[in-house]
């Protein structure tokens, strides 16, 4: 597979800033379209980190693209009823003519999240559970054909419409880093969508996931192996590195060094960048998303050019 770079449309951000409208979101998936990016992507959370819901944006941004791919970067399916969610994503896909990616997650154990399940009706307990069969669900029922299911959830001979653009369903990614989750990466989807705190942290998570891969008897390229990254391109790497500190203190509301350890951010010149993406390409990433910390419209040009020198 050929090198790819995504960009995350700023959605938290956004409305963390009081600007809902979402006119310019939908101008810079174009934009990034218009500069060669292989993918836009779109976060989820509903009021532990509020933001534009993914799927019903993902709409109106394949509306308005031609070529590039559109994931979510990660839904949480464990929130969603799969019977309405699989209508939903089959509907999308419709629009997009094949180009979704669904990228889901079972959503860390912190309070804000717990909250987050208690305010949506769905028990925190056992979401990884709710989370595979709910997936499992979803692509019987993207069959197109009549489906009974007596588990979490009761369909007796029932189906939806439409079928999906891409014949049974879109792609689905997980994004983990711990054990367990490279596990289900290896065992259960088609692509894996990690945070690591350096390219080594994520030449050693792709191992295992393809050791798993392998164990569950599954041809370990058949696994397409992302990576999430945080950048801001500027001249100045110590100002660079400052306000992505106070960009991550600011989206999660915890401090910055604790987050560096989880995810790798690079604040620093365009030559500096172009090397520092190459050591995860080496590590083994063939999907970049790229997050960014400063002014997207002139952020994008930038990691635009970054690409040209990579794929």
């Amino acid at each position: 597979m050929s090198l790819r770079f995504g960009y995350l449309l700023p959605t938290r951000e956004r409305v963390m800033q009081g600007r809902h409208e979402t006119a310019s979101l939908l101008a810079q998936a174009e934009r990034a379209e218009a500069l060669g990016f292989d993918s836009v992507w779109v976060g989820d959370s509903i009021v532990a980190k509020p933001r534009h819901d993914p799927l019903t944006l993902l709409a109106a941004a394949a509306a308005r693209t031609q070529r590039v791919q559109l994931g979510t970067a990660v839904l949480l399916p464990a929130l969603r009823n799969p019977v309405v969610l699989a209508h939903q994503v089959a509907t999308l896909d419709q629009i997009a003519e094949g180009r979704i990616i669904l990228g889901v997650g079972i959503g860390a154990d912190v309070p804000p999240i717990r909250a987050e399940f208690q305010a949506v009706g769905v028990p925190f307990e056992k979401r990884v559970g709710r989370m595979l069969e709910g997936l499992r669900l979803c692509k019987a029922l993207w069959s197109g054909e009549p489906v009974t299911w007596h588990g979490r959830w009761t369909l007796d001979a029932q189906m939806v419409g439409p079928k999906p653009y891409r014949e049974g369903g879109p792609p689905i990614w997980v994004g983990s880093r711990v054990r367990a989750g490279m596990q289900r990466a290896g065992k259960y989807f088609d692509g894996w969508f990690p945070t690591g705190p350096s390219a080594a942290a994520v030449r050693d998570q792709i191992a295992h996931v393809r050791g798993f891969a392998a164990e569950a008897g599954r041809s370990p390229d058949a696994i397409t192996n992302a990576v999430y990254l945080t950048m801001l391109i500027d001249d100045d790497a110590q100002a660079a590195s400052s306000h992505i500190d106070a960009f991550l203190r600011n989206y999660y509301g915890a401090a910055a060094a604790g987050i560096r350890k989880a995810q790798a951010c690079f604040g620093g010149p365009e030559a500096q960048a172009v090397d520092w993406l190459r050591e995860f390409v080496d590590a083994g990433a063939e999907h970049l998303m790229i997050r960014l910390a400063g002014n997207h419209e002139r952020q994008l040009e930038a990691v635009a050019r970054i690409r040209e020198k990579l794929v």
